[in-house]
């Protein structure tokens, strides 16, 4: 038991020599230069990370929050709250969570609901109804997915991807929705 404890000590020793030992794998990888640079790279690259792909940054609106007015900007949004006015977010994603109440157009390139919205849907790539979810208004988008239970009251435009514009005022993209659609179901070639 006395050895035991006697080891005890030089491990602790040892320990303190652990502190010196630390820097001479660092001196290794200071021989071979590529390994070093490749810690700092991850180091660096994390700070980088957010700044690059702003679809990784989730905004949201908790349960509890109500939000009245216009709703702009890149990074994605995520109301489980409330919302009114309009939501225009052409390069990112909204979600509507299950607990949220909206009244307003969104406009964004990936729409996924869950909860409640009033109002029209303009989504760039596709839209997402879930089980549980309301909709009333207007639909254009070129992909919707509805899971059975969905409710959905209003009108729905197919359009091509590539025909749907948020530059342009709603009616002008409509038109051009409605351009590519009939031209895709061969009426117009």
């Amino acid at each position: 038991m006395w050895n035991k404890s006697a080891e005890a000590k030089p491990s602790s020793q040892a320990s303190d020599t652990s502190g010196p030992v630390i820097p001479a794998p660092a001196a290794n990888t200071q021989q071979t230069p590529d390994t070093a640079a490749a810690p700092p790279t991850p180091q660096n690259s994390a700070p980088v990370h957010p700044a690059a792909p702003p679809s990784t940054i989730v905004t949201t609106i908790a349960a509890g929050l109500k939000i009245s007015g216009e709703i702009s900007g890149t990074t994605d949004l995520y109301i489980d709250g409330e919302a009114q006015g309009k939501v225009r977010l052409p390069n990112a994603r909204v979600t509507v969570g299950p607990n949220g109440r909206v009244q307003a157009d969104i406009e964004a390139r990936e729409i996924m609901i869950e909860g409640t919205v009033l109002g029209n849907l303009k989504s760039s790539e596709r839209l997402y109804l879930g089980a549980a979810s309301r909709v009333q208004g207007s639909v254009l988008t070129p992909r919707i997915a509805i899971e059975d239970g969905a409710r959905l009251r209003g009108k729905v435009e197919m359009v091509r991807a590539s025909g749907l514009q948020f530059d342009s005022s709603a009616e002008t993209s409509v038109e051009v929705g409605k351009a590519k659609a009939m031209s895709a179901s061969g009426k117009d070639e």
